[in-house]
């Protein structure tokens, strides 16, 4: 079986999100970098396969995605037998909390952790203004966010019970430029229970490779 196409640089949290994804499940693939800085995920290439122009954008034989956390289901759904096979549930109720943990990562866990990634680890580096007021709001919502999860995380080993899932596997990539990034790391260290969620996910093979991934240069474009 040919091996499927990521398109995009390690250091994107979607495409480590895909990666992270892949990796659990065994599947084989090819990383294809995308140089943004030149604008190559403008070009009219690039566009046929994701047409908005970011990253990830995903190839299996005939089959084009291009948003990281449905390329995840189908990545989980296609290759239910490889890897960890329970990494997106093996009955329906176990899929539908799953789905509904990915959902709150998504919609109240992604937003305030992006915007604290980009404006303390990303913006620095690319000598851009930080906004101090956006940065305050962020910290205040996640805040919230967490103090949802560290409840939760009493309850429960993992988000979506006693396995570790693609709803716990999502929040990785913000989390590492979090904790690893930025002086906020308390946001996630002061809690107890995710503290502790955190150190067992973060410490799965498939993200140290991810991670590994990040700090290699890219690999050249075919």
């Amino acid at each position: 079986m040919a091996a499927v196409k990521v398109y995009g640089p390690p250091m994107s949290t979607a495409v480590a999100r895909v990666l992270a994804c892949l990796l659990e499940k065994e599947v084989k693939f090819q990383l294809i970098n995308v140089d943004m800085a030149k604008g190559k995920h403008k070009s009219p290439e690039y566009l046929k396969i994701q047409p908005f122009g970011q990253v990830p954008a995903f190839e299996d034989e005939d089959i084009t995605l291009f948003e990281s956390r449905s390329i995840c289901r189908y990545v989980c759904d296609k290759y239910a037998k490889q890897g960890n096979e329970g990494l997106y549930g093996m009955n329906s109720l176990l899929k539908a909390s799953i789905d509904q943990w990915i959902e709150a990562e998504g919609q109240s866990f992604n937003p305030p952790s992006s915007a604290l990634v980009f404006q303390l680890a990303f913006a620095p580096r690319m000598k851009l203004k930080q906004d101090p007021e956006l940065i305050k709001q962020s910290e205040e919502k996640l805040k919230k966010v967490l103090d949802i999860y560290e409840k939760r995380l009493g309850e429960s080993r993992f988000l979506a019970g006693d396995e570790f899932t693609l709803a716990d596997l999502s929040h990785l990539p913000n989390t590492q430029y979090i904790l690893n990034g930025t002086d906020r790391g308390e946001l996630f260290t002061s809690r107890k229970n995710v503290a502790r969620w955190w150190n067992e996910i973060s410490s799965r093979k498939s993200w140290k490779k991810v991670v590994e991934m990040q700090s290699a240069p890219p690999a050249p474009k075919p």
